[in-house]
């Protein structure tokens, strides 16, 4: 029997969490209950959710992955990189398909292999809210993006109440995970006036290496001289010195706030089992002024933010290598603005008009070594530029207590380029100077014309019922490392992977802008109050044009057999195909019972499908998600709540033939967790993985966290990167 006939019964049983309930006063864990200003609600849709503290405090103790907040919403599925660097996709779209904002701030990767992700730069304690546009995306928050939105804030300032000059308030917290003995510590302090508030915080994490649930792989050893790595742990999983600080000052002035942020993060290593590569350092410093004002027309919205990253890359002691490395070095700024209003035309009509603008500059080059790694240094992409201006239009109009409709255009400008390159040595013509010359000979400039449109109708028939259709036109241009990157060197091409599956790529500098055609359909059915019961469903169906996926690489260096190799590791180069992408999300919650005695327990539960195709090969799309479902039970009495959650995911069986993607089985976990919470502290302890499963990540790419890795021999190809076997986790939290 498959994993997907013991699904199906699993999501007849979330379906039938709506019928009937007998009891009141309950809170649904993972529904969403979409609340704030008018700013915030008024650009939702059924397809958004929205987490806020009190939902996502269980999930802190468990992660030190800002990414895995998320994994309780529907449609959001997380691919594999390093410890606190996960890439969420959003129905099958993942990366930079998708717009993920820090605090109204578009971060940018500055790494081939991406591992300064956007989520990376925030640590899990310091967020408050988190808000996934994972249906039709208004086009007031997405835009660059043919996938959703993903929003992170953390708290906005408070000042001192009404009767009080000045007040302080302070916390602290600790954290440990027994799998891979994983600590940290994080605290912060504001001082708060009537209309200023100035706030300090700061995290830290790290964590050796993490063990899957049994040996997958014999025992060896990696930097000569270094300790063996035993058959069940996972190479180059382990994170170090991931510290977090930031500063903040607030001023409010009647219906005006003004807020100026400041934050700089290092971390000292981050190992990635699957990339030939570890991060060795990255710093990175973040500069975010924000302005909010109500008028009598409406709202007005005004951001300025710098990024200034620095990124280092080598091999970690789990890898073998030759002499001193292999060093690469990365370096880049953004800045960027908006400025947006919401303008209340009549009681029914809300008219929102905004302008964004971004600009990145991007340097990526590696040191030379010795050999025939020099005497000059390897320019991956110089002086790159991708610079993006935009101008958008909503119009939302309640035409009735039943009816809303929602009617948005964006118009976004995309300029990139990138300067001569040269490789190691310091001719044009040879192992590096054939491909050197022949990019430096092609026009690298382009400007990118897109729009997007999208239109949205929410029917209310009763305040049990709600139904939303909607139809999006997104469009999204290519991003540097899929352009610029230009070495047919198998060892260069190895080091530029944004995919995580162990091949190299070649970019494209003919590439062309993503197009994305999407309809959503979504019903919500719950009680009166939302509180006794609720059922939620999403189907969807996404047909993207010049879909940016691979093929096999048939020129320069490349080899004449690369193409009808069916199985290791090959070169391959980005080109525009053409996709197609659906499925469905579920998500329902039941309150079980209630009283006095034993406090509630509701039943919840979490349905998602999603299929991917290339319709111009015939191929599948590289890491999508399988059927998968998540059922729980909580419990709350008191101070108490616990939550026994089981999760099972079905095969892996659609995988990218190009990419020599690897099946992955099906596999069940349960997790318990457990919390109590006082006036001033909170008490989280859990157990992930209770019975220590073994199971392979069916988006955590190819294992290549060991041995020779610069190259293709010695790394053993066939090996998923093992999920994380059992942990005892615990964390401690205060504020005053």
């Amino acid at each position: 029997m498959t994993m997907l006939h013991t699904l199906l019964p699993l999501a007849v049983i979330v379906a039938l969490l709506a019928p009937t309930a007998r009891a009141e006063n309950v809170q649904e864990l993972p529904e969403i209950v979409i609340s704030g200003t008018q700013e915030e609600s008024s650009n939702s849709s059924l397809g958004a959710a929205r987490l806020n503290d009190a939902v996502l405090a269980p999930q802190r103790t468990a992660t030190s992955d800002s990414a895995h907040l998320l994994q309780d919403i529907p449609g959001v599925s997380l691919n594999g990189a390093g410890g606190i660097s996960s890439l969420p996709a959003i129905h099958g779209l993942a990366d930079d398909r998708i717009r993920i904002q820090v605090d109204g701030m578009d971060l940018m990767s500055a790494c081939p292999n991406h591992m300064n992700s956007a989520l990376s730069y925030i640590d899990p304690t310091k967020v408050a809210v988190v808000t996934v546009f994972a249906g039709i995306t208004p086009v007031s928050v997405g835009g660059d993006s043919v996938g959703g939105s993903i929003q992170v804030k953390s708290a906005p300032p408070e000042f001192a109440p009404t009767g009080e000059n000045v007040t302080i308030k302070g916390q602290a917290g600790t954290f440990f995970r027994s799998n891979g003995n994983a600590f940290g510590y994080n605290f912060g302090a504001t001082l708060m006036g009537r209309n200023a508030n100035v706030s300090y915080s700061e995290s830290h994490t790290q964590s050796d290496n993490y063990k899957a649930g049994r040996a997958f792989k014999p025992v060896s050893q990696g930097h000569e001289g270094g300790p063996l790595i035993p058959g069940n742990v996972v190479g180059s999983s382990a994170y170090d010195g991931a510290i977090n600080r930031s500063i903040g000052l607030a001023l409010r002035h009647e219906n005006h706030l003004l807020q100026l942020d400041a934050s700089m993060q290092e971390v000292g290593f981050e190992g990635f089992p699957n990339q030939r590569m570890d991060m060795t350092n990255n710093r990175n410093t973040l500069f975010n002024l924000h302005y909010t004002g109500q008028f009598g027309w409406g709202d007005l919205e005004a951001r300025a933010f710098h990024q200034d990253t620095r990124h280092k890359m080598d091999m970690g002691t789990d890898r073998f290598f030759y002499g001193t490395g292999m060093p690469m070095e990365s370096k880049a700024k953004t800045n960027g603005m908006l400025l947006s209003g919401n303008i209340v035309l009549t009681e029914q009509d809300t008219l929102r008009v905004g302008s964004e603008y971004q600009n990145y500059t991007l340097y990526d080059w590696w040191p030379p070594v010795g050999g025939s790694m020099g005497p000059n240094a390897f320019w991956n992409v110089d002086y790159g530029q991708r610079d993006k201006i935009d101008f958008f239009g909503e119009l939302e109009t309640q035409w009735n207590p039943q009816w809303l409709s929602q009617v948005g255009v964006r118009s976004d400008i995309v300029l990139t380029n990138a300067a001569p390159v040269q490789g190691y040595d310091n001719g044009l013509a040879g192992i590096w100077g054939n491909d050197a010359a022949a990019f430096n000979a092609q026009n690298r400039k382009h400007t990118d014309f897109n729009w997007d449109v999208t239109a949205l109708a929410r029917y209310t028939p009763t305040t049990t019922q709600t139904y939303e259709a909607g139809y999006a036109r997104k469009s999204r241009s290519p991003n540097l490392y899929q352009r610029y990157p230009w070495a047919t060197n198998a060892m260069a091409a190895l080091m530029n992977n944004i995919a995580g599956d162990g091949n190299g790529y070649i970019g494209n500098n003919d590439l062309k802008s993503e197009v994305a055609n999407t309809v959503s359909v979504t019903g919500d059915w719950h009680d009166t109050e939302k509180k006794k019961w609720g059922l939620k469903g999403t189907g969807y169906y996404t047909y993207v044009q010049d879909y940016m996926d691979a093929q096999r690489c048939d020129s320069g260096q490349c080899s004449a057999a690369n193409g009808s190799v069916s199985s290791g590791f090959v070169l391959l180069q980005y080109v525009n195909q053409t996709a197609q992408l659906y499925g469905f999300d579920l998500s329902g919650n039941l309150l079980l019972s209630e009283s006095d005695d034993y406090g509630s327990f509701t039943g919840t539960g979490l349905l998602n499908y999603v299929r991917g195709e290339n319709r111009t090969t015939g191929d599948n799309l590289y890491n999508v998600m399988p059927l998968n479902v998540k059922l729980a039970v909580v419990h709350r009495r008191g101070g108490w709540s616990t939550t026994a959650e089981f999760q099972a995911v079905d095969d892996k069986r659609h995988v990218s033939q190009v990419r020599n993607e690897m099946q992955t089985g099906g596999y069940s976990l349960f997790n318990l967790r457990s919390s109590y919470e006082w006036k001033y502290a909170r008490l989280d302890v859990g157990i992930e993985n209770i019975f220590n499963r073994f199971y392979s990540m069916p988006l955590g790419g190819a294992y290549v966290g060991q041995g020779a890795s610069m190259t293709t021999n010695g790394i053993p190809w066939g090996v998923p990167v093992p999920g994380m076997g059992r942990s005892f986790n615990a964390s401690l939290n205060a504020h005053f």
